[in-house]
C-alpha cells in the first residue's frame, strides 16, 4: 500500500554522499536514499518514516529527518519546529492505522549515549499497553535513556534561553 508522499523512482539511489546532509555510512540515510529496500510509509523533503525492524509495540514507526540529523544532543532551538513536525507525521501515520487513542502513544528519543543509529530519529509505539516488560524498560519515561518530543522540546527552548 502507498501512502501519501511516497519516494519517486526517480530519487537518486547514490552519491548524495557528497554533501554533509548524507551520511554514507548511516543505515538510515541509507534507508531515505532508498539503497536498503525498506518500505517509506511516508517521504518528503524534509522527513521520512518508516516501520522499526525490532517492533516494541503493534505499532512501532520511526520517523527521521530526511537530511542527516545528529542525535538528541546536537540540536538547538532552530530543530524544535522540526520535531513538532516529526510528531504530526507520527500521529497521521497512527491515524492511518486507526489508532486514535493517543493516550496510549508513545513519541519519543532515545538520549545519548543510548541510541544506536546517531541519525535523529523518533519512535512511534502504540498501543504502549501492549508493550512487553522489555520494551517497556527500554522506552520508559524519566528514564536516563529515554526522552519523550515533548520533553525534547521543553529542553531545546530552555537551552535558548539560558545561552
Amino acid at each position: 500500500m502507498a501512502l501519501s508522499g511516497a519516494p519517486p523512482d526517480d530519487i537518486p539511489k547514490s552519491n548524495p554522499a557528497a554533501s554533509a546532509e548524507y551520511d554514507k555510512k548511516c543505515i538510515f540515510c541509507k534507508i531515505v536514499n532508498k539503497e536498503m529496500g525498506t518500505e517509506l510509509l511516508h517521504y518528503d523533503e524534509e522527513i521520512t518514516c518508516f516501520k522499526d525492524i525490532r517492533p516494541a509495540a503493534p505499532h512501532h514507526y520511526l520517523v527521521v529527518p530526511t537530511k542527516h540529523v545528529g542525535n538528541c544532543k546536537s540540536l538547538s532551538k532552530d530543530h524544535v519546529p522540526l520535531i513538532k513536525r516529526m510528531v504530526d507525521l507520527g500521529k497521521e501515520i497512527l491515524e492511518k492505522n486507526n489508532i486514535t487513542d493517543l493516550g496510549d502513544v508513545r513519541f519519543g528519543f532515545h538520549w545519548p549515549p543510548f541510541c544506536s543509529v546517531t541519525h535523529l530519529h523518533l519512535h512511534v509505539l502504540a498501543p504502549v499497553t501492549q508493550m512487553g516488560f522489555l520494551s517497556r524498560f527500554m522506552y520508559r519515561l524519566n528514564s536516563y535513556w529515554f526522552i519523550t518530543a515533548d520533553q525534547l522540546i521543553e529542553l531545546l527552548n530552555s537551552k535558548a534561553e539560558t545561552n
